[in-house]
């Protein structure tokens, strides 16, 4: 066995992203059936979040829906006694908390501030880093009203990040490209934009203001009521029939460049090309012109633990006339 000390130079760090399907059948990056289940429905959680399946059977859970209000509207009051203090005001804290990381923050949709918002949030399963900006096609249709949403990634020069990572308005358009609608952001100035891209915590956060602009779809606002506001979402986005959007992955390789130059690596210390009591080497041939085969580079440490091994597809014969670049690619 023989061993060359790496340098510097030998050692190259390179990251790639790569993109994939997001759904369980990642096979198309799109799907139009959306099932909910009828016990999580009628059950007490139902009123304020709902699971979303891609199949009937319901083994394929794709992303969840809720509403939140900072004043607790939309849904019943945990203690009649205390007013604003109900799921939907827990539902706007977390919310605040994980996006804002700051309880004083409001949310602002395209210039508008917000008192409240739905939620889709993809299951973690879907996804191995985060959800790919411009690859967003979500449709939300409300009777004979229809709207095409998609995040506005590849029309701004500058990203704007807050506590819960890349922040992008969802704007109207498909697959990343902005449709200008009313001006040429894509969305009203008005009403502000259609929500929040959040590609780093697998999240869109939907502005009712805006969607009931464009199809009359509000959330029911009542205090102390069960407005069943996740399920308006919900229909809206089964009536439409096409969620989109893809997955995004960063992949950083190290690559290792070996280089067995001629003068090394030309000889064996297998039992079969030595003799194992005088040391010498058993065929004459080998002695002047010695032909090796390298099969697998191991890279180890300097407290001499093999910490990689990497194979070659197949042997490369070495001798005194050949020099190889063998490159070692390493992924994280």
């Amino acid at each position: 066995m023989s061993f060359n000390r790496l340098v510097a130079d030998d050692f190259v760090v390179s990251a790639d992203s790569i993109t994939a399907g997001l759904w369980t059948d990642s096979n198309t990056p799109t799907i139009t059936t959306f099932y909910t289940s009828s016990t999580q429905a009628a059950g007490s959680s139902g009123n304020y979040y709902l699971n979303v399946y891609s199949d009937s059977g319901l083994s394929s859970l794709e992303f969840a829906t809720t509403y939140g209000n900072q004043y607790g509207s939309g849904s019943e009051l945990f203690d009649a006694a205390v007013n604003g203090k109900s799921p939907s005001s827990t539902i706007y804290g977390q919310y605040r908390t994980l996006v804002l990381g700051d309880e004083n923050s409001s949310f602002v949709f395209g210039g508008i501030s917000s008192s409240d918002f739905w939620a889709i949030s993809i299951d973690r399963n879907r996804y191995k880093e985060s959800l790919f900006p411009g690859s967003l096609t979500l449709t939300l249709t409300n009777g004979s009203d229809t709207i095409s949403l998609t995040d506005n990634s590849q029309a701004v020069t500058t990203v704007q990040f807050n506590d819960a990572g890349r922040v992008f308005q969802l704007v109207s358009g498909s697959a990343g490209t902005v449709y200008p609608g009313v001006n040429s952001n894509g969305y009203s100035a008005a009403s502000g934009s259609y929500g929040w891209f959040l590609p780093d915590i697998s999240t869109l956060l939907l502005n009712p203001l805006a969607i009931s602009a464009s199809i009359n779809l509000e959330p029911n606002r009542s205090s102390n009521t069960d407005g069943n506001n996740s399920w308006k979402l919900v229909q809206a986005i089964k009536t439409g029939a096409s969620f989109t959007l893809n997955s995004q992955e960063t992949i950083t390789s190290d690559y290792v460049f070996c280089r067995p130059r001629s003068s090394e690596y030309n000889y064996s210390e297998n039992p079969s090309f030595i003799s194992g009591s005088t040391g010498e080497v058993l065929y004459s041939s080998f002695i002047n012109n010695p032909t090796t085969y390298i099969t697998t580079v191991g890279l180890y440490n300097d407290t001499n633990e093999l910490l990689a091994v990497a194979k070659l597809s197949k042997p490369l014969r070495k001798d005194f006339t050949k020099e190889a670049l063998v490159r070692v690619k390493l992924d994280f």
